[in-house]
This record gives C-alpha cells, structure tokens and sequence, in this order.
C-alpha cells in the first residue's frame, strides 16, 4: 500500500489546565489553512464549552476511532483528528486506519460561549495524558475550552516543539473524499428517543472475531429498531455493529438517535449513525463491510474522469469560504453553472479534501485539509489504468454512441449507456460489483473518449 510521511508540528502536547476560572481544555494546531493562507499554529476559538462533560465524552469518541483499526486490529493507528472552524461551529472529524469508519463530531454555537469562532482547518494534537484527563471532567465546573494557542504565546514561546511523523496510506485521503460521496445519498431512516436509543445501542455486539465480520439489517418498529436477516423495504444496513463501540461514551448524554442510509438494495451498504448531544452531534459512518474501506467505493471517479468537472472546480473552489452549508442553488447562481455540474466540481474538490457532507443538515460544507491536494487523485489504480487505455487508443465508440468496445492486450470488453445514462460492462469487475463499487477503468475511459468527441464536435461546430 503506497504512503507518505506526514508531520505534525505543535509547540506543545494538548492537555487540560488548571486555570483560575476552572479547567482549561489546549488543544494545539498543527499546520493548517485559513482565509489568510497557510498557518503554522492557527487559533480558531477561545470560550467556554456549554455542556463540559458530552463534549469531553465526544472528542473521546472521535479520538477512539482516529486511534482504531477495525479490520486487522492488532495493527494500531496514529492519525490526529482534523478540526474545521466553519464560522458557527467546530467540526472535529477523524478516521480510523482500515478506513472502514468516519468520525464526526460537530459542536454547534449552542455549545459554545466565548469568542467569535474563526475559520480554516488544521489538526488537533490528541495525546494519551490529555485522553486521561479528558475522563475526568465531570458536568460540575465549567470548561475553557481553548483550540490553538493565542498570538502572544506564538510569539514568546521558546520551548521545544512537539512533532509526530505517521504513515499518511493514500487509501486514508481516498477515504475522505469517498464518504462525503456516499453519505449525499443518505436520507433520514430512523430516530429514537434517549431511552430506546441507549437501549439499541448496549445491545450491540462489542467486539470479537465473530461479531467483527457481520452484516445485519436493522428496520424502525414503532419507537425502536428491530433486527431483520434481510434488506427488507425501508432497512438500514448495520455492517459489523461493533464499529460502533466509540458511541458508548457518550450515551448517558445522548438525547436522541438518528439513522441515515440509502434506500435498501440488494447487498451491504454504509450507513450514518447520529447521537443528538446538547449543542453538539456525533456521528459515525460506517463502510458496507469491516473488510471493505471507503477508499475503494469509487463514487468519485466518475467526476475525476471529466475535464469539464476539473474546470468547474477551480471555478466553484474560489467561491468557497469555510461556509457551514453550501447551497447547491446559490453556488449554481454565482458560478454560472448547472446544478449538476457544481455537484460533480464538488465531487472533484472533495478529492483535494475541500468538501465534507453533514447528514443532518443534508449539505455539503467547506474545509481544506492540511494534505497535498490532488494526491488521492493522482494515484487511484481504476482511474490511473482508465488514462492508460485512452492513451494506448484502446476505445472505440460505436455507431448510435449506446456501445463502445475497450480492447485489453487479446481480448475486449463491451461497455454499453442506455439513454437514462445508466452504464454496464462485460467485464469481471463489473460482474461481481454491478456498479456498486463505482465505475469499472474500462467504462471510466469510455466516458473521457465520449466527452473528448463531444468537445471536439463543439469546436468544429463553433468554427463553422
């Protein structure tokens, strides 16, 4: 699996402080991006925290999963969590190793008291004393909460700096930019009131090599949720229940539990798993299987495989600002594009990890991770391979436009677009995934063929 180093650089380990108003919550930045630029340490709120005890619980949970491998256990991981300041909140967002589960944790203005709430994102140093201390704060005294250190302590400070440097598997960058694809497509399944919510959610299997492997069905009866053996109308998919372990911190503050999924199909799905708190939400979303990560679902490669979507992008890219809920219909306006067209260039931007999807709020939101943009872009294997046929001339397009032929080394492959733009290959990968997984190479390279002749035909066109 290729990867790169990737350092993180704080002036000192995050930790809870003593301080004359009560505890105080530091968490260090790394590097990372705001309006201004890049920054080596930004500062993004100083306050205090609403409700101290959830949202302690919370960032837990968001640190268990960043710290967690679900798949192959016994390897550990070590990646920070991200935390994103949107203007009117924080968003603190992690994933595990296998790339299996995301982690979301939102902390809303009505959990927040103190300054204005800045913009950009950065990493969050999360460190074993300061997971110590985080289970130790109780609902009783009030919590400063701190996220990055203030302009004097910048300037002054001569200490050592505190660096990590991980693994960053190219699969993890994938992964983001694959959820936020997946999750648009979820709508609201179910929720629960706090006792049955809390009741669900203890029953569920917590580990074990044969729970770790198992897909289940849950469907709403009534207040709660009933297991079901298949995916029956108006089901949710429940893939390997012990991946929600990380929910179990915060169940004694939970208010409620929402549920958001596609509608059922024939096979496993992901699923999004919501726990209301005060002033905040903490979502986890699950991949269709423990063994299967979101860096291989391929919902993003049909927007990557168009050059027209990599022009809209840089047009859309310049639009943005760290807005909490980006309007589809406001972007279309300011932009001069179609909807469709700012939900591919979207797409594509979440591959440079600009764009994240708040289930809740069914909206798209603007961060910028602190990676190198277009890495994950660059080394996806189906899209890499669909260039390589294009190139080597591979694609020929039919008469009628319906069916192209892709010929590989001494065989060919067949790809048909019936008119509702609906896509189908002879190959294996097609056979065994029926598009579940995203487009096959050999339909991807289809596509750059028919969007080269269409572009071609509009310059002659236009020449004319």
């Amino acid at each position: 699996m290729s990867q790169a180093a990737y350092a993180y650089a704080y002036l000192r380990p995050s930790a809870v402080l003593d301080g004359a108003d009560g505890p105080r919550l530091a968490l260090e930045t790394s590097g990372g991006v705001t309006p201004l630029g890049a920054v080596a340490n930004p500062r993004f709120f100083a306050g205090f925290l609403a409700d101290p005890a959830p949202a302690a619980a919370a960032l837990l949970a968001v640190a268990d999963v960043a710290a967690a491998r679900y798949y192959q256990p016994r390897l550990r991981a070590s990646l920070d969590p991200v935390v994103t300041a949107n203007g009117d909140r924080l968003r603190f967002e992690s994933f595990s190793g296998c790339c299996g589960v995301y982690a979301r944790l939102d902390v809303l203005g009505a959990g927040l008291d103190g300054d204005e709430i800045g913009h950009g994102t950065t990493n969050v140093d999360v460190n074993n004393p300061l997971r110590e201390a985080l289970t130790r704060i109780g609902p009783g005294d009030p919590l400063h909460l701190a996220v990055g250190p203030d302009a004097l302590e910048v300037t002054t400070f001569d200490g050592p700096v505190v660096e990590k440097k991980v693994p960053l598997p190219e699969r993890w960058l994938r992964g983001f930019a694959e959820t936020q694809v997946t999750a648009a497509g979820f709508d609201l399944r179910a929720e629960l009131p706090a006792a049955e919510a809390v009741r669900f959610l203890r029953s569920l299997p917590r580990g074990g090599r044969g729970g770790a492997r198992t897909v289940q069905w849950i469907v709403p009866a009534g207040r709660t949720l009933r297991p079901t053996t298949r995916p029956v109308p108006g089901a949710v998919c429940l893939p390997g229940p012990e991946r929600l372990a990380a929910l179990q911190r915060v169940l004694r503050h939970a208010s409620a539990l929402r549920v958001y999924g596609p509608v059922a199909g024939d096979g496993p799905a992901a699923s999004a798993w919501e726990v209301v708190l005060p002033g905040m939400r903490l979502t986890l979303t699950l991949s269709p299987d423990v063994s299967r990560g979101f860096s291989g679902e391929g919902g993003v490669l049909g927007a990557l495989a168009t050059g027209t979507a990599e022009q809209d992008a840089e047009l859309v890219a310049v639009l943005l600002a760290w807005e909490p809920r980006i309007e589809i219909a406001e972007l279309a306006e300011q932009s001069g594009l179609t909807p469709a067209r700012v939900r591919a260039a979207l797409t594509r931007l979440g591959t440079a990890g600009q764009i994240g999807y708040d289930t809740a709020e069914a909206a798209y939101f603007h961060r910028q991770l602190p990676y190198e943009a277009g890495r994950a872009e660059a080394r996806n294997p189906r899209l890499r391979a669909a260039h390589a046929l294009v190139a080597a001339g591979a694609v020929r397009l039919e008469a009628g436009g319906e069916l192209a032929t892709v010929t590989v080394d001494d065989h060919i492959q067949r790809v048909r677009t019936d008119r509702a733009g609906a896509v189908s290959c002879t190959c294996l990968w097609w056979a065994k995934y029926r598009g579940g997984r995203g487009p096959c190479k050999h339909a991807l390279a289809v596509g750059m063929v028919r969007e080269n002749a269409t572009n071609a035909s509009d310059t002659v066109e236009a020449g004319a």
